[in-house]
């Protein structure tokens, strides 16, 4: 569904009434040029703001609202995580979003089309507006986190988290040997569902129907999001299996089914539906967590309750129509 944010409140195409917060930690693995300047000459009015360490984009728009001009847009210039955070914000304030890509795969404003910084200003100079779904993930009886691409358990958030224990050899080496530990160490996890237990490598909950052929489906695939694409990766392979099903690129799982490296088909469940209620229980001694929009969120290391349901039209976000 689109429209224009027409009448007096619209902010003015030189940037009045918008908040632009930039994370500069975001993206650091690939070369990306500076939007300072392009900031300064087409948005000459806005405010931007710069997050330092230890910084939180919470305290920083809630200031804002609560200033004497608060923003009438939202602006957020980082990664998956920075963009779904803002977005949550958005939602929260009512305010529209302006999603820039300054991140590394960028996966949720590049389903807009919005490839750079300068499609995205003029989506915003043109007052073009997108209503787009989103999902919803709710860990036990905590708030519901707003989810533009993905919530997953099992292998991948495994990954993650040995990852960041490994932060400091840097994000190459690390993810080297992150990989290299998960092989030797990652382990099915039990899911209860409806009634029915499953152990499983990974479960991924992605907004909106997603590229059947893929079992990581990391990126959105569509501005709408009416239902919830699921893919269940039971555990009735190798370890090498369970890492190998994470390869979201096409050209990797090809070569992966090739070698016959890549999940089986049967070991695939796949479901596409409004909502779905898992209890998550992780091995002994096991990461107990989930990632969503590549968000690390720890949890009882006994297990617990994940909650996803998609919510239609709940977000606008300057897009090109």
């Amino acid at each position: 569904m689109e429209g224009s944010d027409g009448g007096d409140a619209r902010p003015r195409a030189t940037g009045r009434g918008l908040l632009i917060v930039r994370n500069a930690a975001s993206g650091t693995s690939v070369i990306r040029a500076d939007p300072t300047a392009t900031f300064s000459e087409r948005l000459p009015e806005a405010v931007v703001h710069e997050l330092v360490e230890g910084e939180s984009l919470d305290e920083v728009v809630a200031a804002a609202m609560e200033s004497d001009a608060p923003p009438a847009v939202l602006g957020i210039y980082g990664g998956d995580g920075s963009v779904s955070r803002m977005a949550h914000l958005a939602r929260r304030y009512d305010r529209p979003l302006l999603a820039m890509p300054g991140g590394t795969f960028n996966h949720f404003v590049r389903a807009l089309g919005l490839d750079d910084v300068d499609i995205a200003i003029d989506a915003f100079a043109a007052g073009s507006l997108v209503e787009v779904g989103v999902a919803e993930a709710i860990a036990d009886d905590d708030e519901p986190i707003t989810v533009l691409n993905v919530v997953s358990v099992g292998a991948y958030p495994a990954l993650i988290e040995e990852r960041e224990r490994r932060s400091s050899l840097g994000k190459w080496l690390g993810g080297v040997a992150a990989t290299w530990s998960a092989l030797r160490r990652t382990e099915p996890l039990t899911i209860a569902r409806g009634g029915q237990r499953a152990r499983v490598w990974s479960v991924f909950v992605s907004a909106g129907r997603n590229d059947p052929e893929r079992v990581a489906t990391m990126q959105r695939q569509e501005p709408d999001a009416s239902v919830l694409d699921v893919r269940i990766h039971h555990a009735r392979g190798s370890r090498v299996r369970a890492l190998a099903s994470l390869a979201f690129g096409k050209r990797t799982a090809a070569v992966l089914r090739a070698v016959r490296l890549f999940p089986r088909d049967a070991d695939i469940e796949r479901l596409v539906v409004p909502e779905l209620d898992l209890r998550v229980t992780p091995q002994p001694g096991h990461p107990s967590v989930f990632v969503h929009d590549g968000e690390l969120v720890d949890r009882d290391p006994a297990g617990f309750r994940l909650r996803c349901r998609v919510v239609s039209d709940a977000l606008r976000v300057y897009a090109p129509r």
